[in-house]
């Protein structure tokens, strides 16, 4: 059912907002951590082992796959709260910081393109 889908990732997303906010004690800030990348990588595990078992069914696969795809708009809604000007206002280190991670992601993008890639056979013409 899709139902069993949408609880799984219910359950993730908890343990992903738990392991955030105990990283953000940990480190002493008052504040989850990472929690909604964790619950993504939680429910990528979690998915990969309950699949590699044969436990998942389609319509549970089918709600898993509908939050997955709310995915981008949830972490977009979640930045549009985020304290933009108090960042630009407190130093260029998060201007700075911002353009050298995309900078090195689209370095990365022709080298994570390759990972994968089945190389063509070669044709062999007898002539």
């Amino acid at each position: 059912m899709k139902i069993y889908g949408v609880a799984i990732l219910a359950a993730c997303f908890l343990a992903g907002q738990i392991v955030g906010n105990l990283i953000g004690l940990w480190i002493d800030i008052p504040g989850n951590m990472g929690g909604v990348a964790f619950a993504m990588f939680f429910l990528i595990l979690f998915n990969a082992r309950m699949r590699k078992h044969g436990y998942i069914d389609t319509e549970t696969e089918d709600g898993i796959l509908f939050w997955n795809a709310m995915y981008i708009p949830i972490v977009v809604a979640m930045s549009s709260i985020q304290n933009v000007k108090a960042a630009l206002s407190g130093g260029w280190v998060a201007i700075v910081v911002g353009v050298v991670a995309t900078g090195l992601c689209f370095l990365l993008v022709p080298l994570l393109s390759r990972i994968g890639k089945v190389s063509a056979p070669e044709d062999n013409h007898l002539s």
